[in-house]
């Protein structure tokens, strides 16, 4: 009856194998298709061999497989370009040992779920727009060799977490918007207990003794560099707020304000982390030691317990407030998950509908429209005057993909902080009725177009200069002085609007481009309604853009000097037309417009080359916009009036007026 007992007993764990064995291959195959379905772009065509009735997918692009062909162990799919969100799903792939998505454009958090992977060695996922903060999970991961984070929009501390990676040897989290302390784990100020109590569970990189390479630049770290990194480069401590002599940290008002001995101190309340850890290790505890004894006591039972704990966790996190579920199709058949980083705009201003509704006298004061947008012109209560886009889109085709770009873009606009670019002042969401506005300071002396075009007065060849120095200061902020660049999304005249006493902004209204979904079959939401919008590049990475914001700028320089419109039927294209006078120092004078009656030669001469420099067909020899704005700086003369110098009458009237 024993032996009987015995058998039985054997064929129902292997049969619970067999079942889990067969379950856990299709949910590999099953977490991929996830994958595919939270990404809506694919420029380079990667999921063309992805078939999703397909059980097994180790022939798709970028997949490679186990020896006996039966887990995914390698998912690689780098510089793609790909637009969507990270899939939880992910954390089911759990023979996977490497997972590279460097170098796409990937939206929002990183999902907890990776942490799951335990036999990962490489995790990639730097050049990317993901948010939020960096997982704790990640420490879970005791395998790994390589985390690559860097250049992210990435926020709050680096979890402690990170220094039980004993294996880890190479980390690079620069160029994110990380803060806080960079955790060392020294332990030398606890007690005794405690310091027994962290040594068979040692947090911060103190304990890391394989790490060979770490970048922690152009983030927001305070405090101190721990002395048990001090083997690593300066280079991966620049662009910070630390406490040590370089040059190359930022400024105390890039770091807020804070003063070296405020950061010391906010680095100095870690002594009271451990308390907290001291919770979470006691709490951790008594789960792992039921783990273990319930792996000791059967193989059922802890195949079972992992099957509940993976059920649990993607239970856990249906009903998380940051998941939002999104329609794929009108059949309301597929649903993807999509993760919103919810502090994105906690710093943003937000106006009510019905203040602005009150400021642009019931949005009668139309100044501006597209097929995508209205502009309104109005005056805040006791404030400034200011313009309102409101984006034309009905309700129900607005899908929560569209949600996040739109969050992403007020966050994008409000960093923007320069006397030549346009001031965000704050944003508009509200549901009934529904509205998705943006609200900058208004200039109100009208955009550079219409004074070019259509003014009653001609601009004097000083005003011009001037208006060309602010325009190529306020792009040298965006594409140098900002991290990451900011690039203006159509520069022309008509995105310069001009204060009374003609100081140029540049204002990016043509943004709503970036926010709303290109086709259907991209977003499955946006129906016929909207068709007519041709918006592509939405949310492309504005770096990317540089060299066209360039280019725009030659074009920009000769539309100021000549007066002609970039492009029109009657008279042939600009720059074709400008070519054979920008090279021929004789002939450069026919490119001043004829109303301006005097010019300073050696303006023009600057001007034009700067313009050759900006049109160069060869991309590799255009010249970054910081250099640009320096030649025009020390070339330009706006001290004194150039008609004062070129007219002696214009200096007689000038006698007799003094």
């Amino acid at each position: 009856m024993g032996h009987f007992a015995s058998v039985h007993i054997f064929c129902l764990i292997s049969a619970v194998l067999i079942v889990t064995s067969d379950s856990f291959a299709s949910n590999e195959a099953s977490a991929l298709k996830t994958f595919k379905e939270q990404i809506y772009e694919d420029p380079k065509r990667i999921f063309v061999s992805w078939n999703l009735q397909a059980e097994n997918p180790c022939n798709w692009s970028g997949i490679a497989c186990s020896p006996d062909g039966g887990h995914v162990i390698k998912l690689d799919i780098s510089g793609a370009l790909l637009k969507g969100s990270l899939a939880p799903s992910l954390g089911q792939l759990s023979f996977l040992q490497e997972l590279y998505l460097h170098g796409n454009n990937l939206l929002g958090t990183i999902p907890k779920e990776l942490g799951l992977l335990k036999k990962l060695k490489v995790l990639d996922l730097g050049t990317n727009q993901l948010s939020g903060p960096i997982p704790s999970e990640i420490g879970s991961l005791t395998d790994i060799l390589k985390i690559n984070l860097g250049s992210n929009g990435l926020t709050g501390r680096i979890p402690p977490e990170l220094g039980k990676l004993r294996y880890l040897r190479e980390l690079r989290l620069d160029r994110n918007k990380l803060q806080g302390p960079i955790p060392d784990g020294d332990n030398s100020a606890y007690t005794s207990n405690m310091h027994r109590m962290y040594a068979s569970n040692p947090t911060g990189f103190c304990h890391s003794t394989e790490l060979k390479f770490a970048d922690f630049s152009y983030n927001f770290f305070v405090g101190k560099i721990p002395k048990c990194l001090d083997y690593l480069p300066r280079s991966s401590f620049r662009g910070n707020c630390l406490q040590y002599n370089d040059p190359k940290q930022r400024t105390a008002a890039q770091c807020g304000g804070v003063a070296p001995s405020a950061r010391s101190h906010s680095g100095g309340n870690s002594k009271h982390i451990p308390v907290q850890h001291d919770s979470k290790h006691q709490k951790t505890s008594k789960p792992s030691w039921l783990l273990t004894l319930k792996i000791i006591t059967g193989v059922t039972t802890g195949s079972l317990f992992i099957v509940a704990l993976i059920t649990s966790l993607r239970k856990c996190n249906g009903k998380s407030s940051i998941i939002i579920p999104w329609k794929k199709s009108s059949s309301g058949k597929d649903h993807v998950t999509l993760y919103i980083d919810t502090e994105m705009l906690k710093d943003v201003p937000s106006i009510s509908r019905q203040d602005l509704e009150v400021a642009c006298e019931d949005f009668s004061n139309i100044i501006g429209s597209s097929p995508d947008s209205l502009v309104y012109k109005g005056t805040m209560k006791g404030g400034p005057e200011i313009a309102v886009i409101s984006i034309c889109i009905k309700e129900e085709n607005w899908t929560d993909y569209l949600e996040l770009y739109f969050q992403r873009e007020v966050a994008d606009l409000a960093r923007l902080n320069h006397e030549n670019v346009g001031r965000l002042l704050g944003y508009c969401k509200e549901s009934s009725p529904f509205t998705r506005m943006l609200v900058f300071e208004y200039a109100s002396n009208g955009t550079l177009y219409e004074h070019l075009h259509y003014g009653e007065g001609c601009l004097s060849w000083t005003r011009r200069m001037n208006i060309i120095l602010g325009i190529a200061r306020g792009l040298k902020y965006l594409h140098s002085e900002l991290q990451p660049p900011f690039t203006i999304s159509e520069l022309n005249s008509g995105a310069v609007y001009l204060t009374d006493d003609f100081s140029p902004k540049l204002v990016d209204f043509e943004s709503w481009k970036t926010i709303l979904s290109r086709s259907e079959k991209n977003s499955g939401s946006i129906g016929n309604q909207v068709s007519q919008c041709i918006l592509p590049n939405s949310l492309e990475p504005r770096h990317l853009d540089i060299e066209s914001n360039i280019y725009a700028f030659g074009i920009l320089l000769l539309e100021v000097v000549s007066g002609r419109p970039p492009y029109c039927k009657d008279k042939e294209c600009l720059v074709d037309w400008a070519k054979e006078f920008l090279g021929s120092p004789d002939a450069m004078s026919c490119l001043v417009d004829p109303e301006v009656k005097h010019f300073a030669d050696e303006d023009l001469r600057a001007i034009c080359e700067v313009v050759n420099l900006c049109i160069h067909p060869q991309p590799a020899m255009l010249v970054c916009m910081k250099d640009l704005c320096n030649m025009l700086e020390t070339r330009i003369d706006t001290s004194v009036s150039v008609e004062l110098k070129a007219s002696s009458l214009a200096w007689a009237e000038l006698a007799l007026s003094s």
